[in-house]
């Protein structure tokens, strides 16, 4: 983990160097441009439904609207329901959105990637500076809609431009923000996150080894999480973990960012390790996966940023810019495949 972290580290220190700027200059920019005020758009419709707790009929009904999306934009939509235990015992009714890329190409089919996001609302703004809205629900502007919104745009972009020689993807993930609240003293905490993806990688690691039995599955080269990507002011650190396990795909989608223009929003810098989706995709599934996800250094409420799990994420705290950033990055590197 050391070496990986010090050379990512050494290639953000050194990125005016001949090497690494030769690189990066040899990837032109792409030419389709990401719409943030459709992904904006995106985002407030999610919200419009309230927060997305689960068990909620928001909850529902904005997986029904995610999947129609979806599928208007020509993806094969897969609900897969399971019922998730939470840590206080409570049973989840949770929805993981699959939507698959059709494909007649024979090299795409074999080439594979997927993006993925939670799609749930946090039930309890527990790191609200007021004590009394720790049991409220948090509407989850940037904390799950936002990674939806840039998944949406992107599918819609991709049925305009199918020019693509990878196959692309896409996973909501379910109750991943049911874990335990800051102010329960008296649940266990463990493995209490990112419930959906543990769920969808566990299955998905049994379709994997009934292939060897002639049973169809489907296998993916690698994978990019997004979490809290709209966030006014938001700088994507290189995550942890994701060095640890996806080290070249992290160093991938920095470099894709440099080529998109946006550098500044993604520096070479590590932001710390995080308990997220992307933990059981690389540890269940093995499937190399990196979270981009918001670093604020120098936020004194969290590092998450000020409107993390408070009662405060809401579209007024979501900038178009961020949005833009994200997805136009994410597109560097899909048509760069």
């Amino acid at each position: 983990m050391k070496k990986i972290i010090y050379l990512l580290c050494l290639v953000g220190m050194i990125s005016s160097c001949g090497t690494t700027k030769k690189q990066v200059e040899q990837q032109p920019a792409v030419s389709i441009q990401f719409n943030a005020d459709s992904a904006y758009q995106f985002c407030a419709a999610q919200c419009q439904f309230g927060p997305r707790t689960m068990n909620s009929e928001a909850h529902e009904q904005c997986a029904q609207w995610i999947a129609q999306k979806f599928q208007q934009y020509g993806y094969q939509v897969e609900l897969q329901k399971a019922d998730l235990k939470g840590y206080d015992g409570t049973i989840l009714k949770s929805t993981n959105i699959i939507a698959k890329q059709p494909t007649a190409n024979s090299q795409k089919a074999t080439a594979r990637i997927f993006i993925c996001a939670h799609w749930d609302s946090r039930p309890w703004a527990d790191n609200d500076p007021d004590s009394a809205n720790w049991r409220k629900p948090v509407i989850a502007a940037n904390d799950g809609a936002s990674g939806v919104a840039v998944m949406l745009e992107l599918a819609r972009l991709i049925q305009q431009h199918d020019s693509l020689n990878v196959a692309v993807d896409f996973i909501c993930f379910d109750a991943e923000d049911w874990g335990i609240p800051q102010w329960d003293e008296t649940g266990d905490g463990t493995d209490s996150w990112a419930l959906g993806a543990q769920y969808w990688a566990k299955s998905q690691r049994l379709r994997v080894g009934e292939q060897s039995s002639g049973m169809r599955s489907t296998t993916y080269q690698y994978a990019i999480l997004l979490d809290m990507v709209g966030g006014q002011g938001a700088k994507f650190y290189q995550e942890g973990y994701s060095l640890q396990k996806a080290g070249q795909i992290v160093e991938k989608v920095w470099r894709a960012a440099s080529a998109a223009g946006y550098g500044s929003t993604f520096p070479m810098k590590e932001g710390g390790g995080v308990t997220d989706d992307h933990v059981p995709v690389n540890d269940i599934a093995n499937i190399p996966c990196i979270d981009i996800i918001n670093y604020y250094p120098d936020c004194p409420q969290s590092s998450f940023g000020p409107t993390w799990h408070t009662v405060n994420d809401d579209m007024q705290h979501i900038d178009k810019n961020t949005l833009q950033a994200v997805g136009q990055t994410l597109l560097q590197v899909i048509y760069n495949e």
